[in-house]
């Protein structure tokens, strides 16, 4: 009988990542109970709050970048003759029902046609951070981050709400993705009215991530499925086949060259969206499993996962009880790795300094995360992938090695 193991090396190899912060509910009496769980959490795109859902209902808003700016703050109210800088204060929204998804949105003031555009508006573009959360009854509610105050329910899935994703491009479009099976754009900018269901998954979706520039859509869920969206028209673009269970996760790197996907069937697969071609596979279990040990209930489920914002580190959250840092040019072994049990979420903050994680008794962990000084090389990729896709690369007048580097194949 082969003994399987949660690493391809000794875990004593592998160093462990520095706990920066923790983040405890507290004062609840029903904690340890069903319901606790934090489920989701976001960093704001301006690192201003960090939102988690802390179960019963609750979605605590905690003033982020105070917290590791707080000498800087210190020395401010020393300081005579001036006044001092305002505290930011914690806050906690009851959302009247369980919370699944949390994500904060805010737009691009410097769009051209938010200025010429007089027509009423509900929010103060530029200015106002919108938090939206998913509810157990399907419905959506947005919150203004600054009064606390709602601002607009937004009601068609039949299904609990399982994510939230606000287009980077600061359009105001957010992407829901709900057991109902089917995905939802609503337009904020319009008061939030619905643009398009997408439909053709065949299951629940678990989770929906959107490319960098917003052309592109990706969404997980049931029976394998991994789904790619143009989001010019609201087509499939394509389906991306490989996993061997419930795809739960996927993530897109910040240049918008790669996919991550994570599965139940243990594994993690890098993409290339243009293609569909399978660059990379992260296992969580070794010896690799057969398809039909990995296809079930294998006790190493792969829970989310999260592209770093230097587009070399994926972080990954398993049921075997660890954290991984992985090198996206390392498929054997983390760089880094953590014990803890029961992680359900995790996010990397706007900084890249480090990773939160929400478990099952309504905590948050932060980690330090992994960071070095980037080659030349790789942020001349970055540039040149956030413009060109694949396709094009390939019709690029330059050696086939290079075409390989830019298209992460090599």
């Amino acid at each position: 009988m082969r003994v399987m193991a949660s690493f391809a090396c000794s875990d004593s190899d592998i160093p462990d990542a520095e706990i920066l912060y923790q983040l405890k509910p507290g004062g609840n009496p029903n904690d340890q109970k069903a319901g606790a769980e934090t489920w989701c959490s976001a960093f704001a795109p301006d690192n201003s709050y960090f939102a988690w859902s802390c179960g019963h209902r609750l979605v605590r808003l905690v003033p982020w970048k105070h917290k590791i700016n707080n000498n800087e703050i210190e020395e401010n109210e020393g300081r005579q003759g001036e006044h001092p800088l305002p505290t930011p204060k914690e806050k906690v929204i009851d959302c009247g029902e369980y919370v699944w998804a949390v994500a904060f949105g805010s737009s691009v003031s410097s769009k051209s046609h938010r200025t010429i555009n007089i027509s009423f508006h509900r929010f103060n573009f530029g200015k106002d951070l919108i938090l939206a959360t998913g509810l157990q009854s399907g419905r959506i509610k947005t919150w203004d981050v600054s009064s606390g105050g709602i601002l607009l329910y937004l009601i068609d899935h039949k299904e609990v709400i399982r994510d939230l994703q606000f287009a980077p491009d600061g359009s105001m479009f957010l992407a829901s993705a709900s057991r109902d099976r089917t995905l939802k754009v609503w337009d904020l900018n319009d008061d939030g009215n619905m643009k398009k269901t997408l439909k053709g998954h065949n299951g629940w979706v678990f989770s929906c991530s959107w490319s960098p520039d917003a052309k592109i859509l990706a969404s997980v869920g049931q029976n394998k499925t991994v789904i790619l969206w143009d989001m010019s028209d609201y087509s499939m673009m394509r389906k991306l086949t490989g996993h061997h269970n419930d795809v739960v996760a996927c993530d897109f790197s910040p240049d918008g060259a790669l996919l991550a996907t994570g599965s139940y069937d243990t594994r993690v697969i890098l993409w290339d969206p243009y293609t569909g071609q399978r660059i990379r596979t992260f296992g969580h279990l070794f010896p690799s499993p057969s398809r039909i040990f990995s296809g079930g209930a294998n006790d190493f489920w792969v829970r989310h996962i999260s592209f770093s914002h230097d587009g070399c580190h994926i972080a990954t959250l398993c049921d075997d009880k660890y954290v991984r840092f992985w090198s996206i040019y390392n498929e054997e072994v983390p760089v880094k790795k953590a014990q803890l049990v029961n992680a359900l979420c995790c996010n990397y903050s706007p900084d890249g300094c480090c990773l939160a994680t929400g478990t099952r008794d309504g905590n948050v962990v932060f980690y330090m995360a992994p960071m070095r000084v980037q080659q030349l090389q790789h942020l001349c990729r970055l540039s040149v992938r956030r413009v060109l896709p694949s396709t094009k690369v390939d019709a690029l007048p330059i050696p086939q090695k290079i075409k390989g580097y830019l298209k992460y194949e090599n």
